[in-house]
Protein backbone atom coordinates (compact mmCIF):
# COMPACT_ATOMS: atom_id res chain seq x y z
CA UNK A 1 0.00 0.00 0.00
CA UNK A 2 1.25 3.42 -0.36
CA UNK A 3 2.21 5.72 2.07
CA UNK A 4 3.14 9.03 2.86
CA UNK A 5 4.08 10.99 6.02
CA UNK A 6 4.37 14.03 5.78
CA UNK A 7 6.58 16.51 8.65
CA UNK A 8 7.58 20.07 8.98
CA UNK A 9 4.61 21.79 9.24
CA UNK A 10 4.48 24.83 11.62
CA UNK A 11 3.02 28.29 12.66
CA UNK A 12 5.12 31.08 11.37
CA UNK A 13 4.98 35.13 11.32
CA UNK A 14 4.13 36.56 7.54
CA UNK A 15 7.47 36.43 5.78
CA UNK A 16 8.31 33.33 7.99
CA UNK A 17 9.45 30.37 5.90
CA UNK A 18 8.78 26.65 6.24
CA UNK A 19 10.16 23.28 5.05
CA UNK A 20 7.68 20.42 4.52
CA UNK A 21 8.75 17.21 3.91
CA UNK A 22 7.05 14.08 2.48
CA UNK A 23 8.36 10.32 2.59
CA UNK A 24 7.16 7.51 0.58
CA UNK A 25 6.84 4.01 1.25
CA UNK A 26 5.26 0.88 -0.55
CA UNK A 27 5.04 1.76 -4.24
CA UNK A 28 7.52 2.51 -7.04
CA UNK A 29 7.88 6.25 -5.86
CA UNK A 30 10.37 6.91 -8.67
CA UNK A 31 7.36 6.36 -11.59
CA UNK A 32 4.86 9.09 -9.94
CA UNK A 33 4.10 12.19 -10.25
CA UNK A 34 4.07 13.69 -6.42
CA UNK A 35 2.79 17.26 -5.32
CA UNK A 36 1.62 19.15 -2.04
CA UNK A 37 -1.95 20.34 -2.09
CA UNK A 38 -3.75 22.65 0.45
CA UNK A 39 -6.81 23.38 2.11
CA UNK A 40 -7.55 26.50 3.83
CA UNK A 41 -10.44 27.11 6.30
CA UNK A 42 -13.56 27.56 4.06
CA UNK A 43 -11.86 26.52 0.87
CA UNK A 44 -11.41 23.47 -1.46
CA UNK A 45 -8.25 21.35 -1.51
CA UNK A 46 -6.14 22.77 -4.36
CA UNK A 47 -2.83 22.60 -5.50
CA UNK A 48 0.53 24.00 -4.72
CA UNK A 49 3.16 22.64 -6.38
CA UNK A 50 3.93 18.99 -8.65
CA UNK A 51 6.74 17.08 -9.41
CA UNK A 52 6.53 14.48 -11.85
CA UNK A 53 8.71 11.68 -12.06
CA UNK A 54 10.99 13.13 -15.06
CA UNK A 55 11.94 16.22 -12.63
CA UNK A 56 8.68 18.22 -14.21
CA UNK A 57 7.76 20.90 -12.23
CA UNK A 58 4.09 22.82 -11.74
CA UNK A 59 3.78 25.79 -8.95
CA UNK A 60 0.01 27.09 -8.50
CA UNK A 61 -0.13 30.33 -9.72
CA UNK A 62 -0.37 32.03 -6.03
CA UNK A 63 2.75 30.64 -4.81
CA UNK A 64 5.09 31.32 -7.49
CA UNK A 65 8.57 32.84 -7.00
CA UNK A 66 8.13 32.53 -3.37
CA UNK A 67 7.86 28.25 -2.72
CA UNK A 68 10.06 25.76 -3.92
CA UNK A 69 9.39 21.90 -4.58
CA UNK A 70 12.21 19.49 -5.20
CA UNK A 71 12.51 15.73 -4.48
CA UNK A 72 15.28 13.05 -3.23
CA UNK A 73 14.66 9.94 -4.86
CA UNK A 74 17.51 7.72 -3.03
CA UNK A 75 15.41 8.97 0.09
CA UNK A 76 11.88 8.66 -1.62
CA UNK A 77 11.25 11.96 -0.69
CA UNK A 78 9.89 15.28 -1.93
CA UNK A 79 10.09 18.90 0.05
CA UNK A 80 8.62 21.95 -0.02
CA UNK A 81 10.52 25.14 0.64
CA UNK A 82 7.69 27.84 1.69
CA UNK A 83 9.72 31.51 1.80
CA UNK A 84 7.63 34.86 2.54
CA UNK A 85 4.42 33.23 3.59
CA UNK A 86 1.15 35.01 3.49
CA UNK A 87 -1.76 34.74 6.23
CA UNK A 88 -3.73 33.49 2.77
CA UNK A 89 -1.03 30.22 2.78
CA UNK A 90 -2.44 29.37 6.18
CA UNK A 91 -4.42 25.43 5.89
CA UNK A 92 -3.48 21.84 6.10
CA UNK A 93 -0.86 21.01 3.68
CA UNK A 94 -1.20 17.46 2.28
CA UNK A 95 1.02 15.09 0.05
CA UNK A 96 -0.08 13.34 -2.96
CA UNK A 97 0.76 11.13 -5.60
CA UNK A 98 -0.75 9.47 -8.39
CA UNK A 99 0.77 7.29 -11.09
CA UNK A 100 -1.46 8.45 -13.69
CA UNK A 101 -1.06 12.25 -13.35
CA UNK A 102 1.72 14.60 -15.21
CA UNK A 103 3.43 17.74 -15.79
CA UNK A 104 3.71 18.52 -19.45
CA UNK A 105 5.27 22.09 -20.74
CA UNK A 106 4.45 23.49 -17.39
CA UNK A 107 1.01 22.57 -17.24
CA UNK A 108 -0.30 20.40 -14.50
CA UNK A 109 -2.76 17.14 -15.64
CA UNK A 110 -3.90 15.90 -12.32
CA UNK A 111 -8.09 15.46 -12.54
CA UNK A 112 -8.58 13.81 -9.35
CA UNK A 113 -12.24 12.41 -11.11
CA UNK A 114 -9.50 10.25 -13.14
CA UNK A 115 -7.82 7.85 -11.06
CA UNK A 116 -7.04 7.30 -7.85
CA UNK A 117 -4.89 9.86 -5.59
CA UNK A 118 -2.88 8.98 -2.51
CA UNK A 119 -2.99 11.41 -0.04
CA UNK A 120 -0.83 11.69 3.54
CA UNK A 121 -2.25 12.44 6.63
CA UNK A 122 -1.87 16.09 6.17
CA UNK A 123 0.52 18.48 8.27
CA UNK A 124 -0.77 22.18 9.48
CA UNK A 125 0.45 25.27 8.61
CA UNK A 126 -0.49 28.26 9.97
CA UNK A 127 0.72 32.20 8.92
CA UNK A 128 0.17 34.98 11.34
CA UNK A 129 -0.31 38.74 10.44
Amino acid sequence: AVQLVESGGGSVQAGGSLNLSCTASGYAYRSYCMGWFRQGPGNEREGVAVIDSDGSIWYGDSVKGRFTISKDNDKSTIYLAMNDLKPEDTGMYYCAAADWATVVTGKLYWDMKRGKTNWGQGTQVTVSS
